[in-house]
């Protein structure tokens, strides 16, 4: 190994040491030769290719490590706070306690890795001010709830502390109406259920879901086979594709993603949970509707206001790419 002092730039963003010998595991030998960064840090630098051997690239931790001089460029320090950002939003409603906005796919509730500016919390910051519910910490004000960044569909937000604590209470106690609609590779069987199971953390993807038959917390999702798309010509064969409703009595991390791939009929689009390759004219319809997300939009929202009482619904259509799709579809 090297005993040559850490280097910094100019700007302190790019870090460099030789590494005289290799042999080890490349995240191991990094971590000796840079103290300050951990091995899990490191691991997540290579990833982002941000580690470079003597000018060129180099990425997986569990690699042999080889001589040379390595670069590490360390991303910009963000911000905790959220910065409040004049980003355009639908308001359905809004009052002195609450907001509902109509989310656009693409945007992520909260900042996060990946998506630290441009998400909902930045817009609600500047939409809002100050008004904002401070509960959900600095980095997540006034969120209660979460729709995937890549989902459309309806959200709420506290704009008051008792509006907060009162919205969180019916989202805990599944007190919520919450109807998705979702277009997805062939339909589940039968064409009306409910599905139940316990979903956790997936043991062989960290970054997934899945059903599991032990440990996880239980899920609950009432779906609807709406409309069939591509009917096979002949009698019990599968169709290509499908609209269908789901309403959730429970509210787990992408629980509608993973339980209608659990009945083998996964979301179109969806890269995470959408194994398997759709039907060419559905490929097809995919790519002429200019859908590059998974087909699901939080379509309903109804609750008890937490503060007046009274009774709220929220409903909105699908945006233009499942709209898109939907009409494309119908023509297999």
């Amino acid at each position: 190994m090297s005993d040559e002092p850490l280097i910094d730039d100019e700007d302190g963003t790019a870090l460099e040491a030789h590494l005289e010998s290799g042999g080890v595991r490349l995240d191991k030998a990094l971590a000796e030769i840079f103290p300050t960064l951990s091995r899990a840090r490191l691991q997540a630098l290579l990833a982002e290719g941000a580690v470079t051997r003597d000018g060129e690239p180099v990425s997986g931790g569990s690699a042999k490590a080889r001589e040379g001089l390595y670069t590490i460029t360390l991303p910009p320090v963000v911000s905790a706070t959220p910065a409040p950002e004049a980003i355009p939003l639908t308001v359905l409603f809004e009052d002195a306690d609450l907001i509902v906005v109509d989310k656009p796919a693409g945007m992520a509730a909260h900042p996060a890795p990946g998506s630290e500016t441009g998400t909902l919390v930045n817009a609600l910051l500047a939409h809002c001010g100050a008004s904002l519910s401070g509960i959900g910490g600095v980095a997540r004000p006034g969120i209660v709830h979460r729709l995937d960044k890549d989902t459309s569909g309806v959200m709420v937000a506290a704009k008051s502390d008792r509006a907060h604590a009162g919205l969180s209470a019916l989202f805990a106690t599944h007190d919520i109406e919450r109807t998705y609609i979702a277009l997805t590779r062939g339909a589940p069987s039968p064409a009306k259920g409910r599905i139940e199971t316990l979903i956790g953390r997936s043991s062989s993807d960290r970054k997934k879901m899945a059903v599991l038959n032990s440990g996880g917390r239980n899920a609950i999702t009432d779906y609807v086979v709406e409309r069939r798309f591509g009917e096979p010509a002949k009698a019990g064969g599968a169709s290509m594709a499908a609209r269908v409703s789901c309403t959730l009595q429970t509210g787990r991390t992408h629980q509608i993603r993973v339980h209608l791939a659990s009945k083998g009929a996964p979301i179109l689009g969806d890269a995470v949970y959408g194994s398997g390759s759709p039907a060419a004219g559905v490929k097809a319809a995919i790519a002429d509707a200019g859908l590059k997300r998974q087909a699901l939009h939080a379509a309903v929202l109804g609750f008890v206001h937490p503060v007046t009482g009274d009774q709220l619904r929220f409903e909105t259509a699908p945006p233009r790419d499942m709209t898109e799709l939907e009409r494309l579809l119908a023509d297999l």
